[in-house]
């Protein structure tokens, strides 16, 4: 029979997992807020050499330490490789939403059909945006990034980006984007769904290095925010427009492109910087922008 001594250490060894897994899970939860993590690539300081940080950690700086950025870098941008052509899919994928690690931050379901069209000659899904900084045009594509499609379409169509601000963007030559998607403006917002990546991930083998390797999502394409710590899984709401050539792995998925219209509004709000508050890289934008009306079709 153990004695109390005993007895409190086998207590206090459980506390101690008790009190470990927490912290993991806290670790976790900030490495799926998006803005800590999506975009965890930067270009530092020397970027026509090449130099790459990917931030895994949580996203919030000192905000009254942190420097803005009023203007994209003149430095040039990074050499890489650009996204591999997508592979031709199959008429139809069968797509997943199991529960993700976080709660719907605003009401909204997954998805009702998970069967959806792709492959050659699968039309595009055009999407409008009413902002208040002007209007931003997407073409979505289906035939690379089916699944994606579909959620993004679901939650436009149910309301869930009407009325949400967009909460970081950076202007840093190789790191050119605004994130948006996220109802809570924290970084932190999610759909209480999670699903895998497409394409670009998936012309990789899971365990290909090349995973971990920079490429260019070209200025003009829509990808999805996700952790960036494993190849599928962490997808939910957020997105990032990018209008200007960013560095990143081939972890986020590239589902579609933005109009010119598009292009210029967020130019717009690009130039006029950031608050620099976010660790991994930009801020809160200083010229605010808030979709007031996402339409589909």
């Amino acid at each position: 029979m153990p004695s109390n001594e005993q007895r409190r250490a086998a207590a206090k060894r459980k506390l101690e997992r008790q009190l470990a897994r927490r912290a993991e899970q806290e670790k976790k939860r900030k490495r799926l807020m998006i803005a800590g993590s999506v975009l965890g690539v930067i270009v530092v300081g020397a970027a026509a050499a090449g130099v790459y940080f990917l931030t895994k950690g949580g996203d919030e700086a000192d905000t009254t330490t942190a420097s803005s950025t009023s203007a994209t870098s003149e430095q040039e941008l990074p050499p890489a490789a650009d996204a591999p052509a997508p592979a031709d899919k199959p008429a139809t994928v069968d797509c997943a939403y199991p529960v993700g690690a976080e709660p719907a931050s605003k009401p909204v379901t997954p998805p009702t059909s998970t069967s959806v069209a792709s492959g050659p000659g699968t039309a595009p899904t055009k999407v409008s945006i009413d902002s208040t900084q002007g209007p931003i045009g997407l073409e979505l594509d289906s035939a690379a990034s089916p699944c994606t499609v579909n959620s993004f379409v679901s939650l436009a169509q149910q309301g869930y980006f009407d009325e949400t601000s967009c909460h970081r963007i950076s202007a840093v030559t190789g790191f050119e984007m605004l994130q948006c998607g996220d109802p809570t403006a924290t970084g932190t917002g999610s759909p209480g769904y999670a699903f895998a990546n497409e394409y670009p991930t998936d012309q990789y083998a899971p365990e290909d290095p090349a995973l971990e390797e920079p490429i260019k999502y070209r200025k003009g394409v829509i990808a999805m925010a996700n952790s960036g710590l494993t190849p599928e899984g962490t997808n939910g709401s957020q997105f990032f427009l990018v209008y200007g050539d960013t560095i990143l792995p081939p972890k986020y998925t590239i589902f579609g492109t933005i109009d010119d219209e598009g292009l210029a509004t967020l130019a717009k709000v690009g130039a006029a910087g950031d608050d620099g508050s976010m660790a991994a890289g930009g801020g809160t934008p200083n010229l605010p922008i808030e979709f007031t009306k996402v339409t589909v079709g």
